[in-house]
């Protein structure tokens, strides 16, 4: 399973296949911690037990259909007050390996989920490493439905369910890795300011008039842009407002 190798520098060169395991992340960060876990190494599992999301959330998956997986990565070129902008290259990453398949629909719903219109495809969770006010190392998370044709999350699809045809995992990691060590190559070049640019090209309802529910009320507002720091300044009432990940949420 997963023999098909990228072509890549170095992300996806090893592989380390689980059949089932009940965290990717978890199981990479023991790795790291055993020194065992060089960058661009790739936990891979077809069955993921017990899966994190944003926010604390779970990741359902069912066994073998969809991709569960996490990248080992050594941003240390980044200081702590710029852990977003690997969220950005990641985002773009999954992003462009799923682009070819879809047309203006795909978009990225900050901070880092895959939707096709108004149902979500896929999510990425970072988990950062500091040391010395910079990024030591980070777990980069990875769910993507790919085959999976029913959910209990009545607002998930798959690649599947969105484009009628069926495809072969294994086939397809060798481009899903190819596409995040590309973005990835553009963060280490020190290239932000065009990540960030196509990252809000592509941002969900970006400068369009929506509902978000933002302290326990519903408001409509206007995503304006994102902070160095990875805050949300939405423009509400005439008045711009800046939200961390679990101060707004948007409304379906």
């Amino acid at each position: 399973m997963y023999k098909s190798k990228p072509k890549t520098l170095f992300i996806g060169k090893k592989i380390h296949y689980l059949p089932s395991c009940q965290s990717t992340n978890d199981e990479a960060a023991d790795l790291l911690r055993q020194g065992r876990a060089l960058e661009g190494m790739v936990v891979i599992t077809d069955h993921q037990t017990a899966g994190r999301g944003q926010r604390g959330n779970r990741w359902f998956s069912k066994p073998g259909e969809n991709f569960t997986l996490s990248v080992v990565l050594c941003p240390r070129f980044l200081t702590a007050n710029e852990q977003f902008r690997l969220n950005i290259a990641i985002s773009l990453g999954v992003f462009d390996f799923l682009a070819p398949y879809f047309d203006s629909s795909l978009t990225i719903k900050w901070p880092n989920d895959l939707y096709i219109k108004n149902q979500k495809l896929g999510g990425i969770l970072i988990e950062n490493i500091l040391q010395g006010g910079r990024v030591e190392s980070s777990v980069i998370g990875i769910g993507l439905n790919i085959n999976q044709l029913d959910f209990e999350e009545g607002r998930a699809t798959s690649l599947r369910l969105a484009t009628g045809k069926e495809y072969a995992p294994d086939e397809l990691l060798p481009e899903l890795l190819s596409s995040i060590e590309k973005n990835y190559l553009l963060l280490r070049n020190r290239k932000y300011d065009l990540l960030k640019t196509r990252y809000l090209q592509h941002i969900f309802r970006y400068q369009e008039p929506h509902l978000f529910q933002r302290r326990g009320e519903e408001v409509e507002g206007i995503i304006i842009g994102v902070a160095e720091t990875g805050h949300l300044a939405v423009q509400i009432n005439n008045k711009l407002e800046y939200f961390d990940f679990k101060e707004i949420s948007y409304v379906f």
